[in-house]
């Protein structure tokens, strides 16, 4: 009997249960697909952004592309300085006007002169007119040293338009009124000898060096009041802001911490000087 029950004890079978270990998260691929789908969606809401944002940030954009360094003097939209040596275009203009005129407002010794400051957009680019008056209130009476207002405003538009690297034109006009000399020296001079006064100013207040592209003196040729020849408002410097063209090289925008030591450009006349009627006392 026991014999039997230990031969059946040998030949059991032997069960062998296995078991199933189910795999956690299926590995790690599915970060890698979440990631790219982040990314994906990041770079559209990029896109769309820049597709809203004004002329000058896309510029901006642009140009730290074309120089992440941040050192180029040329394209003016390197790291340091973005939002400020962005040149101004047709469709920004209008902006830089409003721009200086906050500007002049908020300037306690030069926002009474307010109504003296006049800024035109035309097909030229910005024109900005320092009028003067019956007393002179930008230059002297009679000859082209700036006043002590004179000087506050050129200090105030240079530190403003030297952020930028458009071209200027600064110009010089009189009223009709014969200037009095003995010595040949007549309005052509005085515009011409204002502009340039200006333009020396406005250098060593923050225009750039290359900035201003010409200086002249016109006399009385473009009276502002035609029909009143003798108004005091004929007398005037005009600063033009010019339109920064897609294939024109920016000028270089002036560092304020270095003198200009380039060579100032020759004041010129636009037409040749007329003959002087009778002298009479010039304002």
């Amino acid at each position: 009997m026991a014999a039997q029950k230990s031969d059946q004890l040998l030949v059991q079978p032997i069960i062998v249960r296995k078991k199933i270990v189910h795999g956690g998260h299926h590995g790690g691929a599915w970060k890698v697909a979440y990631a790219d789908f982040v990314t994906a969606m990041m770079a559209l809401f990029i896109v769309l952004w820049l597709m809203n944002t004004s002329s000058q940030v896309k510029k901006a954009i642009a140009g730290y592309f074309q120089d992440p360094s941040g050192h180029s003097a040329e394209n003016g939209s390197g790291q340091s300085g973005v939002s400020e040596n962005i040149g101004v275009g047709k469709d920004d203009m209008s902006k830089l006007k409003e721009k200086l005129e906050a500007a002049i407002r908020q300037t306690p010794s030069v926002a009474k002169l307010k109504d003296q400051v006049q800024m035109t957009v035309t097909g030229e680019g910005l024109r900005i007119e320092l009028l003067e008056s019956a007393v002179g209130t930008f230059f002297e009476i009679g000859n082209a040293q700036p006043t002590p207002a004179g000087k506050e405003m050129l200090d105030l538009l240079a530190s403003e338009l030297g952020k930028l690297p458009n071209r200027l034109s600064i110009e010089g006009h009189t009223d009709a009124k014969p200037y009095p000399s003995s010595f040949g020296y007549s309005n052509w001079e005085l515009s011409a000898d204002r502009a340039n006064a200006s333009r020396k100013l406005m250098q060593v207040s923050g225009v750039g060096p290359t900035q201003v592209a010409d200086v002249r003196g016109y006399a009385d040729q473009r009276l502002r009041k035609p029909e009143d020849p003798l108004s005091a408002s004929n007398r005037r410097v005009s600063i033009v802001v010019k339109y920064l063209a897609s294939n024109e090289k920016p000028s270089a925008v002036a560092d304020p911490k270095k003198p200009s030591s380039v060579p100032a450009p020759m004041a010129t006349a636009a037409a040749q000087p007329k003959p002087a009627s009778t002298p009479a006392m010039k304002h």
